[in-house]
This record gives C-alpha cells, structure tokens and sequence, in this order.
C-alpha cells in the first residue's frame, strides 16, 4: 500500500486544560513544522522487521525503535518541539510539569538545550532510575502526591505561584505534534504498514498517529492500547466526554488517571471535533500481558523495553488471540528505561 499525498485537514480542537475549549490546536502542518525543528537536534530511529518475532505473533512486525533517542524514549520529541517554540517571556521564567519520567526527562533534556529552568513535580510512585535521570539532566525535582493526578494539582499550583510556564502533558499541541512524528517517520519508511499499534497513557502520542494517518495513510488502522488498570483514556474514548479512573497498574508510564481533552477530540474520531478517523480499536490489556510483550522483544528483537514500551506488542499479540486481522503491523517500543522492579520480573522468567 502507497501512502496518499498529504492533505491538509482541519486542525482538531481541544484546551489546555483538562476540560477542553474550542480553540484549534494540533494539525498536520504542526507535525511537519516539528519534524523540521527536530532535524537538528535528533536522527530518525531505526525500523526493523525480527523473524522470530514475527513468527512468535503470527503476523509480519514492523519494530520503531525509540528507546534509541538521547533520553530513550519517543517523549523527547515532544520536548524539543515545545522548546523550539518558546518566547524569550517563557525562557526567562522556566518550565514546570508533572510526569512519571519519561515526559520528565523530556522537558529536562529540553530546558537543558534551551538554556532554561525546569521544575519537575513527580509522584512518590515515579520509578527511581527516571527521578535520577531528571536530575541528572539538571532538571529540579519536586516529588509530591502518590500518584500522577496530586503531582499535577501541584505542578500546576508551583506555575500559578512563580510565573513559570506550565507544560500539560497531554493537552499541550507542540508535544503532540513532536509525539507524531514518530509515525510520520514509520508510515514514510514503511507505507506497507497496514495496522500501527500505539500505548497510551494521556493519549498523545496515539494522536499524533492518527494526525499523520489521516494525511498520508488514511487506510491505515491505528489502535490503542493501554493497561487495564488505568482506564481513564480508554473509557473517555468510549464516551463523550474525559473521564477519570484510578490508575492502578504497575506499568508507570501508562498510570494515567484521566483523559485528556484535546487527544480524546482526536482519538474519537467523526464523535470528537476533529472529525477524522479516529482509532480503530483500543485494547485493554493486563500487566502480566506487557510483562509477557517485554519478555518477548528481549528474547526476539534483543531488545530491552520498559512496560509502556512493551505495550503496543502486548496489544498486538492480544489482536492475534481474539481477531482475524492480518497484514504488516507496526509496532513501536515507546521507551526502554527499565525500572529496577522490571528487571527483576524480567530477569525471573
């Protein structure tokens, strides 16, 4: 299958904040933008096909590599796309999030480039080794609230208080579309790609797929796949409206506890108000199942993924059991910082 010329839709809609509001945001003309921002600071990570992969699936997989970028994961295209579009205002004041890790390091690596501050609000869950590697990164780390959603309540309250400029994780366009790029890369590479499996925490990414999907492969399924124990995108893109859920999986890069207005505009299709394509599927799947993906892309692809990277494969292999869906998948590892509890899981299969 050839990729179709670019087309230049609509810019979906959505807020910055977690409720939404009708300004447009995110469009393809965003993406390529950010793909030409992020030339001079990133190369394009490998793709590659593994038989014994392929065969242990069933199907013919496409593997992105992006646990091979300089924080090692996809989250810093996000970074550097922001960064790249920051006011002289901004860069004096600094930036401030809220994340598990691996958008941490991303907007750590980011201000550290762009000769700003960043303050980063981490929840106590938050696995150690990515805490380390923010502050490695010279990042200063704030760790507040045991899961993600008290981390956010204070990120936010820190960038009210000091004048800093807060970065949403989820809701902010230029992270979505330095986030699709990553699929502007695969879908060029590789236009055989029939299916493009993408794990979601706040859905940024999977909306990124969808942006490019709709203007150079529209034949192209994208489906979501996120953990059971962390719903809340999942069951907003089922309904109208964002939801939250508890977040309970030990998979952190996926302990979402909310959906996020501006992806889930996208992520829903001809029901958001984006009004394109939309997922094709979402799939749920178990922390045993990514455990299992993980073990798989070590032992086949010589590759080590954390869970959330390991989470596209856990949702292809759940397709294969449950579906008669074939063709070339493109599987992308998200992320490859392994936490200590994830190598001991790994190391006792």
């Amino acid at each position: 299958m050839q990729p179709v010329e670019p087309t230049r839709a609509a810019p979906a809609t959505g807020g910055t904040g977690d409720t939404g509001s009708a300004t447009p945001v995110v469009s393809f003309d965003g993406v390529l933008a950010a793909a030409e921002a992020l030339a001079a600071h990133l190369v394009p990570t490998p793709t590659w096909r593994y038989a014994a992969l392929s065969d242990a699936v069933g199907r013919d997989v496409v593997v992105k590599h992006e646990n091979m970028n300089p924080t090692g994961s996809f989250k810093v295209r996000g970074g550097l796309t922001l960064a790249a579009s920051l006011g002289a205002d901004e860069r004096r004041a600094g930036l401030v999030t809220c994340s598990t890790g691996n958008h941490a390091q991303s907007i750590a690596f980011a201000a550290r480039l762009a000769g700003t501050r960043a303050v980063i609000v981490m929840p106590h869950c938050a696995p150690s080794v990515k805490v380390d590697a923010v502050r490695a990164l010279g990042a200063q780390v704030v760790l507040e609230g045991e899961r993600l959603p008290d981390a956010s309540a204070h990120a936010r309250a820190l960038a009210a208080e000091s004048g800093m400029r807060f970065v949403d994780p989820g809701n902010e366009p230029a992270m979505i579309h330095g986030h699709a790029t990553v699929y502007l890369e695969l879908l060029q590479a590789h236009p055989e790609v029939e299916e493009i499996l993408v794990p979601i925490g706040s859905g940024s990414g999977a909306a990124g797929a969808c942006l490019v999907r709709d203007a150079i492969a529209p034949n192209v399924r994208v489906v979501g796949v996120q953990a059971m124990g962390a719903p809340a995108a999942h069951d907003s893109w089922a309904g109208d409206a964002e939801v939250a859920r508890p977040a309970e999986t030990r998979v952190s890069g996926l302990a979402t506890g909310c959906g996020f207005a501006t992806p889930q505009s996208i992520l829903r299709g001809a029901r958001g108000s984006a009004g394109n394509a939309g997922l094709a599927a979402f799939e749920l799947v178990t922390d045993d199942a990514i455990d299992n993906a993980a073990h798989l892309l070590g032992v086949h692809a010589r590759t080590l993924a954390e869970g959330a990277g390991a989470a596209s494969l856990a949702g292809l292999l759940t397709r294969a059991a449950g579906t008669n869906v074939a063709g070339t998948a493109g599987v992308v590892i998200t992320g490859g910082n392994v936490s200590v509890d994830e190598w001991k899981r790994l190391a006792n299969r």
